[in-house]
């Protein structure tokens, strides 16, 4: 078996595993996919059982997109097979074998490949996010606008990979179908606002 099947293999289950649902489970009595929005994702989390457990889970669900890609760098893979070991944390995330294929939205996920793959528009993107969110209030949005144009800076930043680029997009669109409620909600005026306090 090829280095490259294993490790995508080993990140889809590593992305299945429910980092929020995990965390509630063993720190609070909340369980998300009962409460608030939910999704088992750090927004819902930090709403939800708090801002420890919320960032708790951002780091967990970030560190499952991140360390496939390390794997398959460490061990010399070429970039399609990084490429793709970036993409099935995700699809493991969205769709986890543990619950049942019904998860999360995969944007932190996401954000752990870009973070190996291209940390300049990790930067950028976080820089749009802050922005978006400090204006209108709605991390959905924030999340919808980055994963829709972080192609445009994978495409640019790293010129020298058409897989890298190709699976951002393939990304962005399963984050897009995730969000399609937040979507509806926000063309509604229904969705709802983040209160840092």
């Amino acid at each position: 078996m090829s280095i490259g099947i294993f490790i995508s293999l080993f990140g889809y289950l590593l992305g299945s595993v429910p980092t929020g649902l995990l965390l509630t489970k063993l720190f609070s009595k909340v369980d998300p996919r009962k409460t608030g929005s939910k999704n088992i994702g750090a927004t819902n989390i930090f709403r939800t059982a708090g801002k420890s457990l919320g960032i708790m889970t951002l780091i967990g669900d970030l560190l499952k997109g991140a360390i496939p890609v390390i794997l398959a760098i460490q061990w010399s893979e070429s970039d399609l097979w990084i490429a793709i070991s970036g993409l099935t944390p995700s699809l493991g995330h969205i769709f986890p074998i543990f619950l049942g294929f019904k998860g999360g939205k995969g944007v932190a996920t996401a954000l752990g490949f870009y973070l190996v793959i291209s940390p300049i528009a990790v930067f950028i993107e976080f820089l749009i996010f802050a922005g978006i969110v400090w204006k209108w209030r709605y991390i959905s949005l924030g999340s919808i606008v980055c994963a829709t144009t972080i192609p445009i800076l994978i495409a640019y930043f790293r010129s020298d990979s058409q897989a890298y680029f190709i699976v951002s997009v393939l990304i962005a669109a399963l984050i897009l179908y995730r969000h399609q409620s937040n979507i509806s909600r926000l063309l509604q005026g229904m969705e709802n606002k983040w209160k840092s306090s």
